[in-house]
């Protein structure tokens, strides 16, 4: 693989100095082009993952046309677009991916210097940050009209998650169910609750917006003082609720423990991280939030916890063929983990709805 080679596909600016490797990638593979002219940027160059992201070029194209409008907003308020939204490089003939000889697809978009990432928010501050972030972002694409490409069929619709879990627990491939009645008994009582929360999605009474869909806070970049300039990793992007974001980010933020924690004690949901992360998101989106999404966005944090529950223990049944596990076991520790963190939060949910409709009350006079 000449990296070398495939970065001379893309328009860039300037010489290319050489090319990295840039972390560890969980989906995709990121290297990161030095530039050997000061004048000219550095670069960031992914290898997409098909085989989960299955339509490259249009995936590219919702990216595309996302970064396009917030460059627009950006303009509008006088901020800086090449900061404050990724760019996407186009390769010499114009697409915005290069496909090699081996059929991989390859993206560029600019590198945006002097910036600050986290890899956890560990405190109410750092937790408001992170919800302006993703705030801000459903907000300047609140208006962006344009049909985007579904590149994740089924991503959050719980409708098309049952059905997979109703195939899994009929074929059994790996003869696990007779062992777990209670873990099964955990999805089917909560069954009608979250299946009536998504019938108010398809009947529209919760719209569907633009969506990120992948709201860990290191997708935000800040600046050297602090401030959010923008959210990167743009691939997820999709029409679904917003409340998807919101309901994400908390299941990340919020969880005391580790996602797949041995000690179950360790598991809770932090309520001052719950307050912070809503305060931030509520800055940014009290402006477009209609009142029904503002009634379900505390649900929201159980209901994709309750996905995330039901996945895992969906994969344990069905043999471990989706995520990557560590040991025989460990999709059936995972569920076990994210259901101490969905009975958290159910037994706090009355709290958690009363900071939702106090800040945004707050928000409102302001």
């Amino acid at each position: 693989m000449n990296l070398e080679k495939i970065a001379a596909m893309f328009q860039l600016e300037g010489k290319v100095k050489k090319v990295e490797q840039m972390g560890e990638g969980f989906i995709n593979d990121t290297f990161i082009i030095y530039n050997a002219e000061e004048s000219a940027p550095d670069y960031l160059l992914q290898r997409k993952n098909k085989r989960i992201f299955t339509n490259v070029p249009a995936m590219m194209e919702n990216i595309m046309k996302v970064t396009t409008h917030i460059k627009k907003k950006v303009v509008a308020r006088n901020g800086d677009p090449m900061r404050e939204a990724m760019t996407v490089v186009p390769a010499i003939d114009g697409k915005l991916f290069y496909q090699d000889e081996d059929g991989e697809y390859w993206a560029v978009c600019v590198f945006i210097s002097n910036t600050i990432t986290y890899q956890a928010a560990k405190t109410p501050e750092l937790a408001y940050q992170g919800g302006k972030g993703i705030g801000l972002f459903q907000s300047l694409v609140s208006d962006l009209n344009e049909p985007l490409t579904d590149i994740l069929p089924g991503f959050h619709n719980i409708r098309f998650r049952f059905n997979q879990w109703d195939a899994v627990l009929a074929k059994d491939p790996a003869g696990r169910k007779a062992k777990l009645a209670t873990e099964i008994s955990w999805i089917e009582s909560r069954r009608e609750e979250m299946l009536n929360f998504w019938t108010l999605v398809e009947n529209g009474e919760i719209p569907t917006r633009i969506t990120h869909n992948d709201t860990k806070i290191n997708n935000i970049l800040f600046d050297q003082q602090g401030n959010v300039l923008c959210v990167i990793d743009l691939d997820t992007v999709l029409n679904s609720t917003c409340l998807n974001d919101f309901g994400d980010a908390m299941r990340s933020y919020t969880n005391t423990g580790q996602e797949d924690d041995s000690n179950l004690d360790a598991v809770s949901c932090d309520l001052s991280i719950f307050e912070g992360f809503t305060r931030g998101y509520l800055s940014q989106a009290i402006t477009f939030l209609n009142k029904k999404e503002l009634e379900y966005l505390a649900f929201s944090a159980k209901y994709i916890t309750y996905e995330q529950v039901l996945r895992f223990l969906m994969d344990y049944i069905d043999g471990d063929n989706y995520y990557r596990i560590k040991s025989p076991e460990h999709n059936y520790q995972r569920t076990l983990a994210q259901y101490k963190l969905l009975t958290s939060m159910e037994e706090q949910y009355d709290k958690m709805c009363h900071i939702v409709s106090d800040i945004a009350a707050e928000q409102a006079q302001n």
